[in-house]
């Protein structure tokens, strides 16, 4: 099973994180507290967390196509929520 981790450097990690989680939480499956989230997705599931400097979001996939779905969909809804904020996310793959 692929699993993916990001680290995204952030002051706003846990705003982020919360954001993230509520506005997914309309289509898919969700928990989450101001530290910590859980999102399962149809083609994955993501665990995220927070801390006062960054972001943590680790993935977990069935098939590499899915991991490329499930790190485009967080990332982009990543970049619209912190617009201000100017960040790349580098994710370390594993099998």
């Amino acid at each position: 099973m692929p699993s993916s981790t990001a680290v995204i450097a952030t002051a706003h990690a846990s705003k982020y994180l919360q954001q993230l989680c509520k506005h997914f939480a309309h289509k898919v499956s969700v928990e989450f507290d101001a530290e910590r989230g859980r999102v399962d997705f149809p083609f994955g599931d993501c665990r995220l967390s927070a801390d006062e400097k960054a972001l943590t979001i680790d993935c977990e996939t069935k098939t590499d196509e899915e991991m490329e779905r499930v790190q485009g969909v967080v990332f982009d809804h990543l970049k619209r929520f912190a617009w201000r904020e100017e960040f790349e996310a580098s994710w370390t793959v594993s099998a």
